[in-house]
């Protein structure tokens, strides 16, 4: 029997936990993440992906805020992709398939270079005593910490269904932990269970991939962390494969409803919308029967391939019967069945936007076990709830991002400001001020808090990349420079039809720029001796051409946050007889600071609204 005591322990190796760990550690503090015996740390158990659209955007935030994972997913991807490219700059971004094995090697390789210690232990019993968190293991040890980070994923009270087959589990060949009812009795779960789900992994040299259209690695897409240069790879490229269900695939998952987990009432736990099961799409849309499926490598030397597209928790007779209606999967063979599993999450109203608990001083929560859906957005709450727990401890100010600079600001207001009836996915469309939190000018939106906080350059081996990062950043908030060089080269030039335009501007020069506003002006710039880091260039040129409708959006903006910022007396809105109980009722609940916060509560009526605004 030991006891171990810490200043903050980790609950959960995942992409949440490791941030949380890596960030709490930053500032010299005694730190510990606790993680199941059989699990890896930084294990992808769903795709084996980093980034997306809205996702890519948040890796590069958790990045420039000296997080982890966009480190981890250059050193581990075989690749990568740029989504989006046909539309805007805003909406665009980057995804790389990674080596789920190299992935977690290299996380743990990371982790191990700081000064948080790895725990490997089943935790059995949680309690609070005095100021302390206790955490009992299994094996009777006790850790004990001031402050408890819980990232449990989807292991608390966690059960895989696949077909009428029911296992303890939070994932494939992995034991649950304890309910969340059992580990910590006073905390409120939400309403319904959630679920998740994953399709079955298939033999490699089982499929026909001549049948598929291939997806070859871009070589343009940009390495993630700010200190690799944009476009090397750490490891050999490998393209991805496209496919398709047919009508066969439908007809066989429509004739075996009553087989589906999901459809006769044997899971009851509510599944993501924007990320469907197959029987979800054959369900949803009867009258479409072609549904794209990406053949995406887990490993480069590996066998299992992830069919992405067709999660499911059919029987595996039943998966293996449509998967065979699949051009290219004929004869596939099945690794590892699909499975939908079941979890306790977290009532994330009852969280503040440190992503502290409401009811008990230095308990926070993270990730997926909060009700959202990816590695990205649990990473990105990982860090947040792992620098404000250290914060907190040494009584400093606390880290909170705006949802008007930040997509982890708009995830982190969406959780704690309204009830979860779904599992929590982020888009670029969830955000007001999209046009602005672009990939490119991350460096500039984060910079802010990155010196004002002295975050991610306390461990020796990272100081010479957080001078760099400095270095960047001081080009990024040397306006100046930009704007004159911007405002007084003049240029002289022909339009279409002859037409001549005298004393044209560069800023105006590359606004006409339709596809790559940056090339344009770093031909300029460079024939001018002007030589910035061509990252820098790229943001400036692309605000550019955002430059009106950014304005025309911040004026509209400014508006709403004017009235949104302003800050609630609470005690006088629920003391106030002109407000009906039910909103009264929802309000003591999310207990939100500010008119903004107000607006985003489920169930408060317009006339509550009014009257409250009003008052400010």
């Amino acid at each position: 029997m030991e006891q171990f005591n810490f200043d903050i322990v980790v609950l959960g190796g995942g992409h949440a936990g490791i941030e949380a760990a890596w960030a709490s550690s930053q500032f010299g503090l005694k730190v510990c993440l606790v993680t199941l015996p059989e699990v890896e740390i930084g294990s992808t158990p769903c795709n084996p992906a980093v980034g997306g659209v809205g996702k890519g955007q948040v890796v590069r935030e958790i990045d420039a805020l000296g997080g982890l994972m966009g480190r981890i997913a250059d050193m581990s991807a075989l690749q990568y992709r740029t989504l989006n490219e046909s539309k805007g700059f805003a909406v665009q971004s980057t995804r790389v398939q990674v080596d789920k094995n190299l992935y977690a090697k290299n996380a743990h390789a990371l982790l191990s270079q700081s000064d948080v210690a790895i725990l490997r232990f089943r935790v059995s019993r949680i309690y609070k005593n005095g100021d302390q968190f206790n955490v009992e293991t299994d094996c009777g040890n006790t850790i004990k910490g001031t402050s408890l980070v819980v990232t449990t994923g989807t292991f608390l009270g966690g059960k895989l269904h696949t077909g009428s087959k029911v296992t303890a589990g939070g994932r494939v060949e992995c034991r649950p932990s304890e309910s969340m009812s059992n580990l910590l009795s006073n905390v409120k779960t939400a309403k319904n269970r959630f679920k998740t789900g994953t399709p079955p992994r298939l033999k490699k040299s089982s499929i026909d991939f001549t049948q598929m259209v291939v997806q070859e690695s871009d070589k343009n897409s940009h390495n993630f962390h700010f200190n690799h240069n944009p476009y090397d790879r750490f490891i050999d490229q490998h393209a991805c494969y496209l496919t398709r269900t047919s009508a066969a695939t439908l007809k066989i998952i429509r004739d075996n409803k009553e087989l589906s987990p999901m459809y006769n009432g044997q899971i009851k736990a509510i599944g993501p919308r924007y990320c469907p099961s197959i029987e979800d799409k054959a369900f949803r849309y009867p009258d479409r029967d072609e549904h794209h499926v990406f053949l995406e490598p887990e490993t480069i030397d590996g066998e299992s391939v992830y069919p992405n597209g067709i999660s499911t928790s059919l029987p595996v007779d039943i998966q293996e019967a449509f998967l065979k209606t699949i051009p290219g999967l004929e004869k596939v063979e099945i690794l590892v069945p699909g499975y939908a599993v079941e979890y306790d999450v977290v009532e994330t109203t009852m969280l503040k936007q440190t992503l502290e608990y409401r009811n008990i001083d230095n308990l926070y929560f993270a990730g997926q076990v909060n009700g959202t859906s990816g590695y990205e957005e649990a990473a990105g709450q990982g860090l947040i709830a792992g620098y404000n727990a250290a914060l907190k401890i040494l009584k400093k100010s606390a880290l909170i991002l705006s949802r008007h600079e930040s997509y982890i600001g708009v995830m982190v207001e969406d959780l704690v400001t309204s009830s979860r009836d779904e599992p929590y996915r982020l888009f670029t469309a969830r955000s007001e001020n999209r046009l602005y939190i672009r990939e490119d000018n991350v460096y500039e939106r984060m910079a802010k808090y990155r010196l004002q906080f002295g975050l991610g350059y306390k461990i020796d081996t990272f100081l010479e990349s957080h001078l760099e990062y400095c270095h960047l950043l001081r080009q990024c908030l040397d306006e100046k420079r930009y704007r004159d060089t911007l405002d007084t080269q003049k240029y002289f030039i022909s339009m279409q039809y002859g037409k001549l335009i005298p004393n044209m501007t560069l800023r105006d020069l590359i606004k006409r720029d339709p596809r790559q506003p940056h090339i344009t002006l770093e031909k300029e710039l460079s024939k001018m001796g002007l030589i910035f880091d061509s990252r820098v260039v790229r943001t400036v040129a692309i605000g550019c051409k955002y430059d009106g409708y950014i304005q025309r959006a911040e004026l509209e903006n400014q508006k709403i946050l004017e009235l949104n910022n302003k800050k609630l007396k609470l005690e006088l809105i629920l003391d106030n007889n002109h407000i009906s109980h039910e909103c009264r009722q929802r309000i003591e609940q999310i207990r939100p600071e500010n008119f903004g916060q107000l607006k985003k509560i489920h169930g408060i009526r317009p006339a509550t609204l009014t009257y409250i605004a009003g008052t400010l």
